[in-house]
């Protein structure tokens, strides 16, 4: 149920402030703090704008990723890599969305809608954030399940004695 809330919510909220941005942003940048802005950039490229002359193999690559996540996702027991997988995946899907249902790119290669620009970075979303705290997430949870796992599967060291021996 957790990582269905946190899916639902980052696709939720990405769309939504892309929805904004798109009808917002279209004439104008706002200038906010420092050197971050909001700009809106149509991004047909991978992350930070990179390959956009291959939106539809970029796309596949990243229906392929979320499917990967769902099925590994769902072996996990532990709570945060749960938690990172869920914001990856809730990313992925919110800019998917953009790559398969956004008017101007034909078949899966609709624009991403980029809008947070801090001038120093390229522009980005909040599917993106999500996708790039879950990764940071997943590598320093890294192990931890597995470990859990590993020490659950590994026999008691007992010296061989069985529980009537040991008197459990």
């Amino acid at each position: 149920m957790l990582i269905a809330a946190i899916v639902g919510s980052v696709v939720a909220v990405d769309q939504v402030t892309k929805w904004w941005a798109v009808h917002a942003l279209d004439d104008r940048d706002i200038d906010l703090v420092g050197t971050l802005r909001l700009h809106l950039l149509m991004n047909k490229g991978s992350a930070f704008g990179f390959g956009s002359r291959f939106t539809p193999l970029i796309t596949l690559v990243a229906m392929a990723v979320v499917m990967l996540f769902l099925r590994t996702g769902t072996k996990l027991t532990e709570r945060w890599p749960r938690v990172a997988m869920a914001l990856v995946v809730g990313g992925a899907l919110g800019n998917l969305t953009d790559r398969l249902f956004r008017v101007g790119g034909g078949l899966l290669g609709g624009a991403v809608v980029d809008f947070l620009d801090l001038q120093w970075w390229p522009v980005f979303n909040v599917a993106d954030i999500a996708i790039s705290v879950g990764a940071i997430l997943l590598v320093v949870t890294a192990g931890s399940d597995a470990d859990r796992t590993a020490d659950t599967d590994r026999p008691a060291d007992n010296g061989g004695a069985t529980r009537e021996e040991l008197g459990r």
